[in-house]
């Protein structure tokens, strides 16, 4: 790489000629290409910011001025400009690179950036400390169309354009989030999109001024305020001038020389700025300029074709095929998403009923209370969404559902380790949180099956606040079962055993080969999962009770989670054995494969195998 090889700083890239920028930007997206194809990750989001990030790297000096980006997912060219492109390779890889900002990583990450629409609060902060501490650099926010969706980013603007900081907010304008943008935001962003020629213009006239010695800036204010009043009188303002900030764009944003001019001008403003740029998302690569949605995340694939390397039914997919199944008989069921109908599998829904999908935008708050005016109108509501992302809309769980005893379906995909994706987005705080709220029944199958029969459960035989959670990925195999009624509970092994191995979800598998080769070796154990996580069924705990030792395996925080309760149900009936729980016990989860941070935690079966005979006796049977 002959231009990358030479950026070991930002500083680099403002010793390069302007005519070598291409040229970088195209080593650039051979990079990423090339890495995500071997690693997974975010790419389509990725190779429409190149161009942007060299000139931002080339017009601010980072550290001292402080780029933000939401979601940090799309910072992949950042790190690459920031001295870690002889790292790239371990990007979302065990002990790697992580795939999203990460100041523990770099000093040029100001935050770590897993979720959409905080840029600009983050932002608005470091302007104002900025200006407390008399420092003349700049905080630049960088924030996507489909970010813009969400409620906090409104409430920052709201704030930045009444705040006179040195703020610039660049709006990355490439008319996708993760699925395409959709309501009143998208629509206007579009008519904007429609008068390149009059704000182009706009941009560069305040440039001029602004550079007019002493009274240019003073000049600039005054012609801001007439000119604003005159339009008003003429033509609708721009929503962000109306909120105060200076609005500059559309523009390019992929020609590197307009952006560097841009920036330049916006730069010299001593006020909000909110400088508007066109890309295209997957830009220099087809398939993903094609297919953004399926470009956004993706695991391995193959450069020549596209393709995923794996491939194959998951979780996701079977929820999918099941909601089209049972609303082609049920004219209640409706399905929400928050910008994510590929990732939670409802594309087919949508294509099949239209009519009862609801798409809205990366705002999971909004989706839940949502939902409750649709339960209160008869409707059976279900709302697919990530476990991480559920943690946006715990208020409006509390208040707005299970305060008001609306019966909606929260399908909560990704629960538990999801992997690569790392610490902002490992599923393992949803049962803790949830537990917490009264009235709310969590259930977490283990199979395809048990999916199924679960939200039959939730949607027919339940009321309220019903909540299912399944892990990312493809169902592990588990002992064969004729029950197929989906109890609270169930038992695999002798009723009288010794030992149980307690757990739920996706570790029933891993437990049941724990408790077959424990057998095998001589020692007494069952294993009881739990169907129905909350509330714990009264029966299941009576199961345990007159047993030597009890093992809970959680793949979730241990404090407030569910073998917490488990356990203080058992003291609470009167158990007089062991008990020990394994969980993740106060701490984030950084990024890892899922398989090793299930062996990391001791909750695979070679982990729980570990655990158990750690004890003296563990739990083998009495020759005598």
């Amino acid at each position: 790489m002959k231009y990358l090889d030479k950026i070991k700083s930002p500083a680099d890239v403002k010793n390069l000629n302007e005519d070598e920028l291409p040229l970088l930007a195209q080593e650039i997206r051979e990079v990423l290409i090339d890495t995500v194809s071997q690693n997974g990750g975010h790419l389509a989001s990725n190779l429409g910011v190149v161009e942007l990030t060299i000139a931002l790297h080339r017009v601010f000096d980072s550290p001292k001025d402080k780029i933000i980006w939401d979601v940090g997912h799309q910072a992949y060219t950042h790190k690459l400009l920031t001295g870690r492109y002889p790292e790239f390779e371990t990007i979302r890889r065990e002990g790697g690179l992580s795939g999203f900002t990460n100041p523990s990583e770099s000093e040029h990450d100001i935050f770590y950036s897993g979720h959409s629409s905080t840029s600009i609060s983050e932002a608005l902060g470091v302007a104002t400390a900025n200006s407390l501490n008399n420092d003349k650099h700049t905080a630049i926010a960088v924030i996507g169309d489909g970010a813009l969706t969400g409620g906090l980013a409104y409430e920052a603007l709201n704030n930045a354009g009444r705040s006179k900081q040195r703020l610039i907010v660049i709006l990355n304008d490439n008319e996708m989030s993760i699925s395409k943008n959709v309501g009143s935001v998208a629509r206007y962003l579009a008519v904007l999109r429609s008068k390149p020629g009059y704000f182009r213009l706009k941009a560069r006239t305040e440039k001029i001024i602004n550079r007019i010695p002493l009274i240019g800036k003073k000049i600039s204010e005054q012609l801001f305020k007439s000119k604003t009043r005159l339009k008003n009188l003429i033509y609708k303002s721009t929503f962000f001038e109306e909120l105060g900030f200076r609005y500059m764009g559309p523009i390019d944003g992929h020609n590197i020389t307009q952006l560097c001019e841009a920036l330049e001008g916006a730069k010299m403003v001593n006020a909000p700025v909110l400088l508007h740029i066109n890309t295209i998302k997957g830009k220099g690569y087809d398939f993903a300029e094609k297919s953004p949605s399926e470009f956004h995340g993706i695991s391995k694939f193959n450069i020549n074709t596209g393709e995923p390397v794996y491939s194959g039914t998951n979780f996701s997919a079977e929820f999918g095929d099941f909601l089209c199944d049972i609303a082609s008989k049920d004219k209640r069921i409706c399905a929400i998403t928050a910008a994510m109908s590929l990732g939670t599998g409802l594309e087919k829904f949508k294509k099949q009923f239209p009519d009862r999908f609801y798409d809205v935008g990366i705002a999971e708050e909004h989706a839940v209370t949502f939902s409750s005016g649709l339960a209160r109108g008869g409707m059976v509501p279900i709302f697919a969404v990530y476990s991480t992302f559920l943690q946006r809309c715990y208020d409006q769980l509390v208040h707005d559902g299970a305060m008001q005893h609306l019966h909606m379906i929260i399908a909560v995909d990704r629960a538990g380790f999801v992997g690569e994706d790392g610490i902002s987005h490992q599923g393992i705080l949803d049962a803790s949180f949830l537990n917490g709220i009264p009235g709310i029944t969590v259930y977490s199958p283990s199979t395809y099956t048990e999916l199924k029969h679960a939200f039959i459960r939730a949607i027919y035989h339940s009321d309220g606040v019903v909540a299912i959670r399944y892990p990312r990925g493809t169902e592990k195999p588990v002992p064969e079962s004729d029950d197929l009624s989906f109890e609270p509970f169930a038992v695999y092994g002798r009723e009288n055993a010794d030992t149980f191995i307690v757990t739920y979800g996706r570790l029933y598998s891993y437990a049941c080969s724990a408790a077959d080769e424990l057998v095998s070796r001589g020692y007494n154990v069952s294993v009881l999962k739990l169907n129905r996580i909350k509330p714990i069924s009264e029966d299941a705990v009576k199961k345990v009770l007159s047993c030597k030792k009890v093992f809970f395996f959680e793949e979730g925080i241990k404090a407030g989670g569910i073998g917490s309760v488990f356990s203080e149900m058992m003291m609470e009936n009167g158990f007089k054995g062991k008990f020990d729980l394994t969980a993740v016990d106060n701490e984030f989860v950084k990024h890892a494969a899922v398989s090793a941070l299930l062996s990391e935690y001791s909750l695979d079966e070679n982990g729980m195998i570990k655990t158990i005979l750690e004890y003296d006796d563990g739990g083998k049977k009495d020759e005598a």
